[in-house]
């Protein structure tokens, strides 16, 4: 997967407007999910696992009760890929699913 270069980026940060971008290891972008409980920030976890090995691209997270810290990359590619920006979004679409369930 081909390292994006800098047009590419700003070109795909809106559609992930939540997630902060950072130059960084020739590129990366982070987020952090607050969850209702430790029970959804798991389920979060869980679904992600299973969308992550399913595209074969695994993010480097940290998990504190319900906090779910997420930072992107693609190392092979040495900075930011669009595997980033496509987990990026599956990872919002099932934020925002679990998110709701409290209400």
């Amino acid at each position: 997967m081909a390292k994006l270069n800098s047009e590419e980026i700003q070109k795909a940060l809106p559609s992930i407007a939540l997630w902060s971008f950072s130059d960084e290891r020739g590129g990366v972008i982070r987020q952090t999910f607050i969850f209702p409980d430790f029970k959804k920030a798991f389920g979060f976890m869980s679904k992600m696992a299973d969308f992550s090995e399913s595209i074969d691209h695994h993010p480097e997270w940290f998990n504190v009760y319900r906090r779910v810290e997420i930072t992107l990359t693609t190392h092979d590619s040495g900075g930011l890929s669009e595997k980033d920006i496509n987990w990026a979004r599956e990872a919002d679409r099932v934020g925002a699913q679990l998110q709701g369930e409290e209400k």
